[in-house]
């Protein structure tokens, strides 16, 4: 199949090469486990392995935010961690890693889907057009005011076909294409972007990971609806803040700022009826 082209890389400049040696890469596939954020977080790397990734048929516990449950048909869907070792990124500018995960599904999951439709919702879900194709779970270790350990655990709908959880709004990549798609092929993909966005962090393209991640969010034009401790109102995106922070400009005019699981949005109401 002949994706479609998708060019937002090329807006970063001055990329360097991953500097990590990707012969020592190792890619450990496993055909079930409770989780593989949980296999990393106990992971030892070898000397000078600077980036591990796991992935697995089945995970028996997966997990998402919080106390969420991702829902995963074994064999049919990506289930897989990545850890990296950021040491070079200070804690207060944690959140380029979220960032630089969500480009690089966003990147390869519009060369499938098509860019237009693909959108990264904050701070790191990746959407069809308004329903969710991959969530990630970040976990970190931090050190001396630096990063020390970071695992991105991601699941990406594939070949699922039916879903009988609660999850409000998910879609794979078979029901909107009609077809399955390769895993392993797939899942190379994703690590191939990733490196390269992760070298950015590491050539210190701090600016141009954020323009790019604000170039795709989800929403990111007109009111929409959110609901926050409060209760339920309309607002714009002004922007996310290097702390991961989300800025909104209500309908009156006011400026809320919010931490991750401080708001939630919910969904457009059509047209002719009342909030």
């Amino acid at each position: 199949m002949k994706l479609k082209s998708n060019s937002i890389f090329n807006k970063v400049s001055n990329i360097l090469p991953f500097r990590g040696n990707s012969e020592r890469l190792p890619i450990i596939h496993l055909s079930s486990v409770d989780s593989t954020n949980n296999y990393l977080m106990a992971y030892k790397p070898r000397e000078g392995e600077t980036m591990t990734v796991v992935y697995a048929d089945e995970q028996t516990a997966g997990r998402g935010q919080g106390s969420n449950h991702w829902e995963s048909e074994p064999g049919k869907n990506l289930t897989f961690s990545v850890l990296v070792h950021p040491t070079m990124v200070p804690v207060m500018r944690q959140f380029l890693l979220s960032e630089a995960g969500a480009l690089a599904l966003w990147d390869v999951l519009g060369q499938y889907l098509g860019a237009d439709d693909v959108k990264m919702k904050w701070p790191n879900d990746i959407y069809w057009k308004d329903k969710k194709i991959s969530g990630t779970l970040i976990e970190t270790r931090l050190g001396g005011g630096h990063v020390k350990d970071c695992v991105y655990g991601t699941g990406v709908d594939v070949n699922q076909e039916k879903f009988v959880s609660d999850a409000p709004n998910p879609v794979s990549m078979k029901q909107i294409l009609g077809h399955d798609v390769d895993l392993k092929e797939l899942l190379n993909k994703i690590i191939d972007s990733f490196k390269k966005y992760y070298a950015a962090i590491e050539n210190g393209e701090y600016a141009a990971i954020s323009e790019l991640y604000h170039s795709g969010i989800y929403r990111a034009h007109g009111f929409h609806r959110y609901k926050d401790k409060d209760g339920e109102f309309e607002a714009a995106i002004v922007e996310v803040e290097d702390s991961g922070n989300l800025i909104l400009r209500d309908r009156e005019g006011c400026i809320r700022s919010y931490a991750f699981k401080e708001v939630a949005s919910l969904p457009s109401i059509p047209k002719g009826e009342d909030i």
